[in-house]
């Protein structure tokens, strides 16, 4: 805090890097949301899609975005300073490491695309911070306001299925189904994990059960590809209970959407569903992991208060929920990428373990 120590350590070698760390992590902090508008630019503007093929030129990419060249190379300098493309030359463009990853996942850029709610509703953040009121965030998830309606489960299923393409196989790595017979996949949605697990283990059954908005369009989708392996059945498990049966039960990015109340309750509806020797899988963003500690509490912390329900949890309080909710050998899976996904799972007894 003292400026004569200041002036001291910026002349000081060692201690000169070290504040040169944090004077650049300070500043990234503060810089965070034009960052992430560089990032929404260049999606809206179908940037990385343009330089899929191969490097272009400003001429040519300003032809292909409709930008003045001015403000095009504002953006392209701004992309590379992040790493989202490369300047190859002084007018040569591509596809940077962090631009090539969005191309990769489409769940990426459709996130990103969706954040202009979480900007909307975060624009006064002391004010959101006081209550948690309906915001834009809740309507587009009205299951957070206790509500439910087609449209809005056909377009937030939309959303859920396109990002888990990212941790579907972070999931099926750490925690193998091959004993199993049959997955209900709770909170499921369009089936986007369901098939994942179908496409890695062709003699598994997957049942998906949703909200019956949910469903009724993503049965149509599963009746219209054939899949005799996948059902969907339509269910709120806050009022009735779930189909019986399951070998395996898997809660992917459930239990955070839900205040604690309501996750236990989940919890305990899953474990009235099971098998004996059955097991249920929890698979979500853990507050606390190491690496992505600003991930868990500062933006789930966030997007989920400003959607209104549930709220980010370490990997102890996951644990002791599935304790409390009546399993044992609570285990954590390694993942092999933590800071998106981290896996846990729970038995009903010691019969067999998945």
């Amino acid at each position: 805090m003292n400026p004569i120590f200041q002036r001291w350590a910026a002349r000081l070698p060692l201690i000169r890097r070290i504040a040169n760390r944090q004077a650049v992590a300070l500043h990234h902090i503060t810089a965070g949301f034009v960052y992430s508008q560089i990032l929404q630019a260049c999606v809206q503007l179908n940037l990385f899609d343009a330089l899929r093929d191969g490097a272009l030129s400003t001429d040519q990419i300003a032809s292909r975005v409709g930008l003045s060249r001015d403000g095009l190379l504002t953006l392209l300098k701004g992309a590379a300073s992040l790493k989202l493309i490369d300047q190859l030359d002084t007018e040569l463009w591509g596809l940077g490491q962090l631009g090539t990853a969005t191309l990769a996942y489409p769940g990426i850029a459709a996130m990103v695309d969706h954040h202009k709610l979480l900007y909307h509703d975060l624009e006064s953040p002391v004010k959101r911070l006081m209550t948690r009121e309906s915001t834009a965030l809740s309507a587009y998830w009205p299951y957070a306001e206790g509500t439910s309606n087609s449209a809005a489960a056909a377009k937030y299923s939309d959303l859920m299925a396109e990002s888990l393409a990212i941790i579907s196989t972070h999931i099926l790595d750490a925690c193998r189904l091959q004993h199993a017979g049959t997955l209900m996949d709770v909170g499921g949605g369009s089936g986007a994990f369901a098939a994942a697990a179908i496409d890695r283990y062709p003699h598994l059954k997957v049942v998906v059960a949703d909200l019956p908005d949910v469903v009724a369009s993503a049965a149509a989708t599963a009746r219209a590809t054939d899949n005799a392996q996948l059902s969907f059945t339509g269910v709120n498990v806050f009022n009735a209970p779930l189909p019986l049966g399951a070998d395996v039960i898997s809660l992917v990015r459930i239990l955070h959407d839900h205040d604690d109340d309501k996750a236990l309750a989940i919890v305990k509806a899953a474990r009235q569903a099971l098998n004996e020797g059955g097991q249920l899988i929890i698979a979500e963003p853990m507050a606390g992991t190491r690496g992505g500690e600003a991930i868990g509490h500062g933006y789930f912390g966030l997007y989920l208060w400003a959607m209104g329900s549930g709220r980010p949890r370490t990997a102890s309080e996951i644990s002791q929920l599935l304790r409390a909710g009546g399993f044992s050998e609570v285990t954590e899976h390694r993942s092999n990428m933590p800071v998106l996904v981290r896996v846990i799972s729970g038995t009903v007894n010691t019969v067999k373990n998945y």
